[in-house]
């Protein structure tokens, strides 16, 4: 912007508003709602403000923020390949993101056609304008606001808007940054890592001692499954398999620390010891779900004449380092010590005792009567005694 765009701006109470006090905003909703609050507050004729923000996912392509005059914010998920779909592909965005375009609609002058407009317009609005964020990046996030006052914008509401649109986009900017990363952390290491890695602890060896139960599973005769069956049947076999675990630990309030090939190891953190047993139970009953699950994912995928899912999960507790370990250039943010290792070892007897969920002798005795049966005493490697032996009651897949 030159000097004189940028007197203008200053000159604006919004646009102050907008460089000094709304990057104190950290939530992208309160942002939108605070941004459509200070427009209608500036005399602007907004009845409503929409920010499209596009993100990298795995499950979904964006979010995108509905303010209404006095009726908040609402947000609603894009999934991958709904941009295909006809109600997406007539509405006005498609051009802003492709074509980088600013499109106005005056629902006085044109009878709008998209399903939005035509929704908007039955809502009262009377003015749609929908322009690009353009990113430092390359990136293209979308805005656009509604008016219901007849007439709809004036030259200087929209003036003043179009100069705000620089101060809104780097906001904006800084808001997808950070919730791309949060979400691909997320996805990738999971949340509480994730957390961690954003608060700052990314140096090889940073990390804490931690109380937890230990889940590690993995799948049975995965070897020669995949000897003989194609990629994509294996690819589909583990996707059912995982779906399955993963959605049941994080819905239980376990954590994924990390897949290897046909495995996964989690935890249930135990936030203080008062709480260990109830973590131990919650842990516990997810395994006797997931049990269930796979009993009814197997009815399915033999109907489908698909080769069905055969697994063992194996339960510890004990203390870990939750943190950093690795190469200096390569970290990985895991869970670390003799409980895992106690846990992986564990498992291995599911295949020789021929029993889908083994629980270890520390991992039964936080349980209630009647939740475990004992399945005697059986050597680990590289552990001088034989150990206790534990399965959940009616835990059989």
């Amino acid at each position: 912007m030159d000097d004189e765009t940028v007197n203008r701006v200053y000159a604006d109470p919004l646009a102050r508003w907008f460089v000094t006090e709304a990057y104190r905003i950290t939530d992208t909703s309160a942002l939108v709602a605070a941004a459509g609050e200070q427009l209608v507050s500036a005399g602007l004729p907004l009845y409503r403000l929409a920010y499209f923000q596009l993100t990298l996912h795995p499950e979904f392509a964006g979010t995108g923020y509905f303010w209404r005059r006095g009726q908040g914010v609402e947000t609603a998920i894009r999934r991958h390949g709904d941009n295909q779909d006809a109600d997406y592909r007539d509405n006005p965005l498609p051009v802003v993101f492709e074509q980088r375009k600013t499109v106005r609609v005056r629902f006085d002058q044109h009878e709008p056609q998209a399903p939005i407009l035509r929704q908007l317009k039955a809502e009262g609005a009377t003015d749609y304008v929908a322009l690009p964020l353009l990113f430092t990046t390359g990136h293209v996030d979308a805005l656009s606001v509604v008016s219901d006052r007849p007439g709809g914008f004036s030259a200087r509401d929209l003036d003043r808007m179009y100069l705000l649109q620089f101060a809104f986009t780097r906001l904006v900017e800084v808001h997808s940054l950070r919730d791309t990363a949060a979400q691909l952390l997320d996805a990738y290491v999971g949340r509480a890592a994730g957390q961690r890695i954003l608060a700052g602890e990314v140096k090889r060896g940073d990390g804490q001692t931690i109380d937890a139960v230990i889940w590690f599973c993995d799948l049975r005769g995965f070897t020669r499954a995949s000897d003989r069956l194609s990629r994509d049947t294996i690819i589909a076999l583990l996707n059912d398999y995982f779906d399955v675990m993963g959605g049941i630990v994080t819905s239980a309030g376990g954590e994924i620390l990390k897949f290897m090939g046909d495995g996964m190891l989690a935890m249930f953190p135990v936030a203080a010891p008062s709480e260990r047993a109830a973590t131990a139970l919650r842990a516990a009953r997810a395994a006797a779900s997931v049990a269930d699950a796979m009993t009814v994912l197997n009815r399915i995928r033999a109907a489908g004449d698909e080769p069905v899912v055969r697994f063992g999960l194996a339960l510890h507790i004990g203390e870990v380092m939750f943190g950093n370990i690795g190469a200096s250039r390569r970290l990985d943010f895991t869970v670390m010590g003799p409980a895992v290792n106690h846990a992986a070892r564990l498992e291995k007897l599911c295949s020789e005792l021929d029993c889908p969920v083994i629980v270890s002798a520390t991992m039964a005795s936080l349980l209630p009567e009647g939740e475990t049966v004992a399945l005697g005493h059986h050597a680990l490697k590289d552990i001088d005694e034989p150990q206790a032996i534990h399965t959940l009651r009616g835990a059989t897949a």
